[in-house]
């Protein structure tokens, strides 16, 4: 596959220095989620430190188990050395409340569980996946990445979402097509709580979503209502006669008591449309 992919100069020159940045970390953990972005750095540091890398996963209700069966099933594949951990972001302060800082809590809670095994292991640095796009939308999180410490090579090499599954594809990496995804907690309104059953509400309705085929699938939940973002062009799909009762029997099942469809379709970020921006266009509660 990868003789056939073209990679622009540009695009060529990044790699190069992504190579340079891992290459002198001579070890590193990395926090691994199975998504685009973390699985191209997993392999891209195994490419320059070889088993001087490891991949380092949470098992956690905001997690789904197909999620996780994912990333397990490539670090076997790829020959990966990975640590799944038990993460308790539920136990955090603050978290369940779910307050605009909430992937701020979340996140440092992580990697610092990370920052311990690291250090257990010996291995000098900790890294995550953001790229550059991230940079422009409200992400609380990296507030946590650099008060830790935690490095981005993506973000350093300058690598875009899109060069990443361009080269992610070159590699022969199954991830590089994969949907954009996003912790179930990510589903909730800002203030409402989080709780485990809801988590598990949600986690049921997009399976059964990704089951029947439909290719990016967010269940937003609004108490106990159940909000379903799907790509406009899968709209015909979804409210098929058959389809739509399935999907409505199926999430009344798990214990939604009202089923909508939103019209805008699958949009990232959603959730922070209820934010307002500040005059220097970030957002605030």
């Amino acid at each position: 596959m990868g003789g056939n992919i073209r990679i622009g100069k540009e695009t060529e020159q990044k790699w190069e220095c992504l190579e340079t940045i891992l290459k002198d970390m001579g070890s590193v953990a990395i926090a691994f989620s199975g998504g685009v972005d973390s699985a191209f750095l997993a392999k891209a540091a195994q490419k320059a430190l070889g088993d001087r890398v490891v991949a380092v996963t949470a098992q956690s209700c905001s997690f789904p188990g197909r999620e996780l069966e994912e990333a397990r099933a490539f670090c076997e594949k790829e020959g990966i050395r990975q640590i799944v951990f038990p993460s308790r972001e539920l136990d955090a302060e603050g978290f369940r409340s779910n307050p605009p800082d909430r992937c701020y809590l979340c996140k440092k809670a992580f990697l610092t569980d990370i920052q311990e095994i690291a250090r257990g292991l010996g291995i000098a640095y900790v890294a995550e996946g953001s790229n550059v796009d991230d940079e422009g939308d409200y992400r609380p999180g990296m507030r946590a990445v650099a008060e830790l410490g935690v490095e981005s090579p993506l973000r350093a090499a300058g690598l875009t979402k899109q060069e990443i599954r361009l080269l992610s594809k070159r590699m022969g990496l199954p991830t590089w097509e994969k949907p954009s995804y996003a912790c179930l907690s990510s589903r909730f309104p800002y203030g409402e709580e989080i709780t485990p059953k809801k988590l598990s509400m949600v986690e049921k309705a997009e399976e059964l979503l990704h089951t029947m085929g439909f290719a990016q699938v967010r269940v937003r939940i609004h108490g106990l209502s159940a909000r379903i973002e799907v790509l406009p062009e899968e709209f015909c799909k979804l409210v098929e006669e058959e389809n739509r009762k399935r999907v409505a029997e199926g999430l009344r099942s798990y214990g939604f008591l009202y089923v909508s469809m939103d019209l805008d379709g699958y949009r990232m970020g959603s959730m922070n449309d209820m934010l307002q921006k500040d005059t220097a266009g970030k957002y605030c509660g």
